[in-house]
């Protein structure tokens, strides 16, 4: 079994604990639906990132909610490049997985598709 990498990003409108929470739950949801991740001890850790512009709350409070209170969590704030997306929440879950990395589907909501249009999978 191996280790893998899920990404996911997606935006809220504006810097509001109730939409941040909302949106990485929904964001949560798809990318553990899309990967067929039932069990939460398949998950070895998430971190979670924002856009410097959200700070209303931390993103993985969402995931504690839905009940992964022995997953590892993490939340950090993305490096301030010029341009990048605004008000946006990224994760990177690491799970285990019989998958090859081909199988793996990486989700990507909102106005966080533009991040990756060369990701289809999922979305």
């Amino acid at each position: 079994m191996a280790v893998r990498g899920i990404r996911g990003a997606t935006t809220v409108e504006a810097n509001d604990a109730a939409q941040i929470l909302a949106a990485t739950r929904e964001l949560l949801q798809e990318l553990l639906t899309a990967n067929e991740i039932v069990v939460y001890d398949e998950i070895v850790s998430a971190i979670f990132t924002t856009s410097q512009d959200l700070n209303a709350v931390f993103p993985a409070e969402a995931a504690r909610a839905i009940g992964m209170s022995q997953v590892p969590l993490l939340c950090a704030s993305e490096i301030a490049v010029a341009g990048s997306m605004p008000r946006c929440i990224r994760i990177l879950l690491h799970c285990n997985t019989d998958k090859p990395q081909c199988e793996i589907k990486h989700v990507y909501l909102r106005d966080a598709k533009r991040l990756r249009p060369d990701m289809v999978s999922a979305q």
